[in-house]
């Protein structure tokens, strides 16, 4: 449960709080908010202030039906922000949010330490061979199709079993490449439906058969405010709660767009699990 980022290594025994940055315009909760430089700082220097452990730098909405966003204009919207995050915080733990494999290269080499890939490598060839050479911790999301066809009526016969089989068939991949930090995201909110959702929540315990940390991120997602029938800017409340469950079923990263809030849930349940 350690992962190695920047040659420090950080324990997941202690759940940690990543903390979400969008630099897109179209984010379905953010979108359009951090877009200077200075909001953006201003951004990370909350969520630091408020607990954050690491922040998730990501410049291409996955939103159901977002439009595509060239490379080019992806490294545009990151490269520059994490340059001038480490540049002030150099210390700070960064995970790159792409699934292109030359954005997490410039991503690692302007100061990131982390992938984090909505797409399990399956959306662009260059992802494997760049995670191969950068050797640097992997999020291996579960997500079928494209972030434009991921909620057109996905079928699951078992939901549980067939992430678990995903997750088995990329770390068998990953190991092959000798990368040994993965950590498992079971994807909430990408190509399934809100039962799809809760069943697998419900079951997340048994995601990665108990070898792998796993990343939830669920905050402010459709399968709360949707079932509320509410906006996502009302969702905080449901988030907080799924946040502590995912906790009490072994989470260890928790990514969030509300950290004082999360970080408050982690305090909780850390106070009530003291020994």
């Amino acid at each position: 449960m350690t992962i190695n980022c920047n040659g420090r290594l950080i324990d997941l025994n202690e759940p940690k709080i990543m903390g979400i940055l969008n630099t897109t315009p179209n984010s379905f909760y953010d979108g359009g908010s951090n877009q200077s430089m200075n909001l953006i700082l201003e951004k990370v220097e909350k969520h630091l202030s408020e607990g954050a452990d690491m922040i998730d730098v990501g410049g291409y909405s996955t939103k159901q039906g977002a439009e595509e966003v060239s490379e080019v204009e992806e490294i545009a919207r990151t490269i520059p922000v994490i340059e001038k995050i480490m540049e002030k915080y150099p210390d700070l733990i960064l995970s790159i949010d792409t699934f292109r494999g030359n954005v997490a290269r410039a991503a690692i080499k302007a100061g990131a330490s982390i992938i984090n890939d909505v797409s399990g490598f399956e959306l662009d060839p260059e992802m494997l061979p760049a995670i191969a050479e950068l050797k640097v911790p992997y999020i291996l999301m579960h997500m079928k199709g494209t972030p434009q066809t991921m909620q057109d009526d996905p079928q699951y016969d078992d939901i549980t079993l067939e992430v678990n089989q995903y997750f088995s068939e990329k770390i068998a991949r990953l190991r092959e490449l000798k990368i040994n930090d993965i950590i498992l995201d079971p994807g909430f909110g990408f190509a399934k439906t809100i039962e799809h959702n809760y069943e697998l929540f419900s079951k997340m315990e048994v995601l990665g058969f108990g070898q792998y940390p796993l990343l939830v991120g669920i905050s402010r997602k459709s399968m709360i405010y949707k079932y509320f029938g509410i906006s996502p800017q009302e969702a905080l409340n449901g988030t907080t709660a799924l946040n502590m469950v995912a906790l009490q079923k072994g989470a260890k990263i928790l990514r969030v767009h509300d950290v004082r809030e999360a970080k408050e849930t982690l305090q909780i349940f850390q106070k009530l699990n003291q020994k």
